[in-house]
């Protein structure tokens, strides 16, 4: 489980062509993990922690990745991406010490939200 989100981003970027929709996948992928828990909060408990921990490993790799000296982004997307990471990374951490289904909101809509920009922004690079 430990490196669940890092498979998944090599798995799911196998059967795509654009980094973009690889990345866009992973956020829905976790968006919808943390909604099934928030749907049925008193049944799903236990998956919480998992999801949560999918969200984080998946944020911890688009921190590494955007702050890296490889990273070909411009410097202020690069700040905006870690900026929005470390309050993501931040919101996680409440949601998992206490955890309330509305704390997930925000996760799930920032993840849905950057999901559906990535996918307008299609297979340019």
């Amino acid at each position: 489980m430990q490196h669940s989100a890092a498979l998944a981003y090599q798995q799911v970027g196998k059967q795509t062509v654009s980094p973009r929709v690889l990345e866009a996948n992973l956020l829905s992928r976790s968006a919808a993990q943390l909604q099934r828990v928030r749907d049925d909060w008193e049944n799903s408990r236990p998956d919480l922690f998992a999801a949560l921990h999918f969200n984080r490993q998946l944020w911890n790799i688009f921190l590494t990745s955007v702050t890296g000296e490889e990273s070909k982004l411009p410097r202020e997307l690069r700040e905006n991406i870690a900026n929005l990471g470390i309050f993501v990374m931040k919101q996680t951490m409440t949601a998992q010490t206490s955890p309330e289904p509305r704390k997930l909101d925000v996760l799930i809509n920032i993840n849905r939200e950057l999901a559906a920009g990535l996918r307008a922004q299609g297979g340019t690079e």
